[in-house]
């Protein structure tokens, strides 16, 4: 499960933004993770909510937003929504998309505190 890895990914980030902006905890975490980047959501969440006790996501509410797909189709042009990948261009039914959007993994937003 390369969720538990990319959970541990995040809280680094996390914990060197509260080193670096000297901030004790996080209460609001938001991500984007879109519906082609590879990632089982609710295994991040689990993965997540697993390894966040003793560190500053601690008892964080965790905001998760999964931005559709899009591809340029390389055959018409055409900006085509991609619910998976190999899907075909719903204009000319071209297999040659290069995805636009829905790829992303990011931490977007963070609500933190000092106490």
């Amino acid at each position: 499960m390369h969720e538990m890895s990319l959970a541990g990914s995040i809280v680094e980030i996390v914990e060197r933004a509260a080193e670096r902006e000297r901030f004790r905890r996080v209460t609001r975490l938001s991500l984007e993770v879109g519906t082609l980047a590879g990632v089982e959501v609710a295994a991040l969440r689990f993965a997540l909510e697993a390894i966040a006790p003793g560190t500053c996501l601690q008892d964080a509410t965790i905001d998760i937003a999964e931005p559709p797909g899009r591809a340029t189709c390389m055959d018409c042009g055409y900006s085509t929504p991609l619910e998976h990948r190999g899907d075909l261009c719903r204009r000319c039914g071209g297999a040659r998309l290069v995805p636009t959007a829905g790829t992303e993994l990011r931490v977007v937003e963070m609500t933190v505190a000092d106490d």
